[in-house]
């Protein structure tokens, strides 16, 4: 008797609609690259000024939790492309700031007294209302790019306020306790990835929480940092 086709297993992974969405983004942006999302000119998603605009210039935030560094300015065409990335959904772009994140990485390590050894990049985890509406989450797909283990150790250990509008004393007080580390870090040392350093409060607070379970924090990078006055 001729044998049946199995049914597929249950509780095979199935594709969220979010990623479906990502892809139709994407292709869109691709095929149509109606404007530039540095300078709004027609005809492609980057043009080459704006491009090379994104040219890394490390900045080194101060902080006295945790050594921050960005590879850009959150400014002009920086601060575009990433708002691009995270409310349009043009993922595409991710690949124009990846040198700017690893400018970030390689100053952060030449910068040590002694050569820095990076066991795993953890990123700083989105919120759950972000990943609903994006369907993905910026930090880890920067992390991913690093070519350096990622592990999602950081998760929330209660709901924050929005720190849009909240100043550097704001935000220590809004994040202080609100990431909680999923694993134990057994000694291992960790870099601290995110897309944007504001004030270097998520960045502490994540600092905290990993070096509470045991890892050994030897920084945390960002793409780009937003320039303090004053």
């Amino acid at each position: 008797m001729p044998q049946k086709t199995p049914p597929p297993a249950t509780g095979a992974p199935v594709a969220p609609r979010s990623a479906a969405r990502r892809l139709v983004r994407e292709i869109a942006d691709f095929v149509f690259a109606s404007v530039c999302a540095g300078c709004g000119a027609a005809g492609t998603a980057l043009c080459a000024s704006c491009e090379a605009e994104l040219a890394p210039r490390v900045l080194r935030p101060r902080s006295d939790v945790v050594p921050l560094r960005a590879g850009l300015a959150f400014d002009g065409v920086a601060a575009s492309v990433l708002r691009a990335v995270k409310e349009d959904g043009q993922t595409s772009l991710i690949r124009t700031l990846r040198p700017a994140l690893a400018a970030a990485v390689d100053d952060l390590c030449a910068g040590a007294s002694a050569p820095r050894r990076i066991d795993v990049v953890v990123p700083v985890p989105t919120t759950r209302a972000a990943f609903r509406r994006r369907g993905y989450r910026v930090p880890e797909i920067l992390a991913r790019g690093t070519g350096i283990p990622l592990l999602r150790a950081l998760s929330s250990a209660r709901r924050v306020r929005d720190q849009r509008g909240l100043g550097a004393r704001e935000r220590r007080i809004n994040l202080a306790g609100g990431l909680i580390a999923s694993r134990a870090g057994g000694g291992a040392s960790a870099l601290i990835v995110d897309d944007v350093i504001t004030t270097g409060a998520t960045c502490a607070e994540a600092a905290r929480a990993l070096g509470a379970a045991g890892f050994t924090v030897v920084g945390a990078v960002a793409v780009a940092a937003t320039l303090r006055r004053g």
